[in-house]
């Protein structure tokens, strides 16, 4: 009995100098094998500066990476591009309505008196001679079809420049979730890298007590494979923020991957909305992608009365002036003339008839695409609350399951060094609480990313 006193005395005094208590720091200095566990694992920045010869990265928020997302994201470039080019097509369409003035120089060798028989109806008198001229024509009325063009391709405009908004709305959403993502990966990284400490704090405390004959060879090799399990998380986090760290350089601009520091600004983390339909009403306001619909809708509508406008007749005026200082005797020295014209379409194989019922297909047809992005866009913005609503409540239970493992990690770790437990308990204690860490630390970084992207869903900007 006395032997079992002094044992159960020697295996409380040796725990409670190698296992934190609760007066001790919560993240004790490494060994020597810790640290050289850690430097093969996660290099220091300095150590690795010094030894690849890299410069430190550039810092980076997450407002600085939509800027130069902007700049130089060539997506954005061709939505840019694009919406001037439109704005071109407009004054292309417009110069119908404004005076068309061109010179002429004609020199012609001819036969005396030859006409020209073949080919025509008129046999017209053919002249040498040699003359310049200038003629002016002018659209005086079609009845209002190259109006409706000219107003048709402004609307096209217009759309191509809510188009180039909305792509630029889209960079920068993925700008913001690579970003997050980035910030995410690294927390998981630096909460692997806690749980390696723990685990090989952990190995060295069970192998002292093994060594001196307090602990069997099984609780020793537990705690090595929660090591061992540790450092595989280690290695994959380290991948996964590598990897974040490469999609948020290509998503930049950049060709190749970029040293970055990322600097999270702090964001309250509100609650969401009580109710999704007055954001879906906004969506419908706000979205470009709408906007840009509805422009095109407008455009296809001013186009078919244009084409309706066919039937209509087009009334222009023609001008001409000039000298003949080379000519037949039978021509004046100079000539002018000016006169109207009016074309009537009477027939013309049903042509302008086909071409009106395509413009109202077409019409009909935006209109549907309309209906449907609209149906789109509200049931993309009540499953984005859906989802922050559901993050934020996941914010309160990680919460809590972070602090219950805790708990759990803590008396796990007293009934162990009374020798109440076991260590498959005290292991299982560890791995739960490393679970709660990350699912705490994932909780925060989703719902960032769930805000960000019922805002964009929403066509709200920074």
């Amino acid at each position: 009995m006395r032997v079992n006193l002094i044992r159960a005395a020697v295996l409380f005094g040796v725990f409670a100098q190698a296992l934190p208590g609760q007066d001790k720091p919560s993240n004790p200095i490494p060994s020597e094998s810790i640290q050289k566990s850690l430097s093969t694992a996660t290099p220091t920045p300095a150590a690795s500066a010094s030894q690849s010869n890299v410069p430190t990265g550039m810092e980076l928020t997450i407002q600085q990476a939509e800027a130069i997302a902007s700049r130089n994201n060539p997506q954005i470039t061709v939505g840019r591009l694009e919406a001037l080019q439109s704005r071109e097509s407009v004054r292309e369409v417009r110069s119908a309505l404004l005076p068309q003035a061109y010179l002429s120089v004609t020199g012609v060798e001819a036969n005396p008196g030859s006409r020209i028989a073949a080919g025509y109806i008129s046999n017209s008198v053919v002249y040498p001679r040699i003359a310049a001229g200038a003629t002016v024509n002018q659209l005086i009325t079609d009845f209002g079809r190259t109006n409706n063009l000219v107003s048709s391709q402004e609307y096209q405009a217009k759309a191509a420049n809510e188009s180039a908004i909305a792509t630029q709305q889209q960079i920068v959403l993925a700008v913001d979730q690579a970003f997050y993502n980035a910030l995410e990966t690294k927390a998981l990284r630096q909460v692997a890298v806690e749980t390696v400490n723990a685990r090989q704090l952990q190995v060295d405390q069970v192998q002292a007590l093994t060594n001196a004959k307090l602990r069997s060879d099984v609780d020793l090799s537990f705690s090595q494979v929660d090591l061992s399990r540790a450092k595989l998380l280690l290695l994959e986090s380290k991948n996964n923020y590598e990897a974040s760290l490469s999609i948020l350089s290509a998503i930049l601009g950049y060709p190749n991957r970029k040293n970055l520091i990322l600097i999270e600004t702090p964001s309250p983390e509100l609650p969401p909305a009580l109710e999704a339909t007055p954001l879906i009403e906004r969506a419908l306001q706000l979205r470009p992608e709408v906007r840009e619909l509805q422009d095109q809708v407008t455009a296809a509508t001013k186009f078919s009365k244009a084409e309706h406008d066919l039937f209509w007749p087009t009334v222009s005026a023609t001008g001409v002036v000039g000298l003949v200082p080379v000519r037949d005797p039978h021509i004046p020295s100079w000539y002018g003339a000016a006169g109207v014209n009016i074309n009537i379409p009477v027939f013309n194989g049903f042509l302008f008839n086909a071409r009106a019922k395509s413009a109202d297909l077409g019409t009909a047809a935006q209109q549907q695409r309309l209906r449907d992005l609209e149906d789109r866009i509200a049931r993309d913005v009540r499953n984005a609350w859906l989802d922050t609503e559901r993050a934020y409540e996941r914010l309160t239970v990680t919460k809590q399951l972070r602090e219950e493992a805790s708990l759990t990690l803590d008396l796990e770790q007293a009934r162990y060094k009374l020798g109440l437990g076991s260590i498959v308990e005290f292991s299982q204690a560890t791995l739960q609480k490393t679970q709660a860490d990350l699912e705490d630390t994932d909780a925060h970084y989703q719902y960032q990313v769930s805000q960000i992207n019922l805002a964009y869903q929403m066509g709200v900007t920074r």
